[in-house]
């Protein structure tokens, strides 16, 4: 499995949506994707990439898009 796979598969389990719905997804524009769903992805993205994200880049992922820049620049991971 790729990294970009093993990320779009984060998003999809913790917030229960299929993968079509990724590319344009926003922080609240679903209902699962509120606080306490933030907190569950940032924990599920650290797990699965077995970083240790810092507070900034938790507050500045903010769409699917930005995550995968987060990923790639702060913590070389290759999506």
């Amino acid at each position: 499995m790729t990294n970009l796979e093993k990320y779009e598969k984060v998003f999809c389990e913790v917030f229960e949506i299929s993968k079509d719905k990724l590319e344009n997804l926003k922080f609240q524009d679903i209902p699962a994707w509120d606080s306490v769903g933030h907190m569950s992805l940032v924990t599920a993205l650290e797990n699965e990439f077995d970083i240790m994200m810092d507070a900034d880049d938790i507050i500045n992922l903010s769409s699917f898009k930005k995550g995968q820049e987060i990923l790639r620049n702060t913590y070389s991971i290759d999506l």
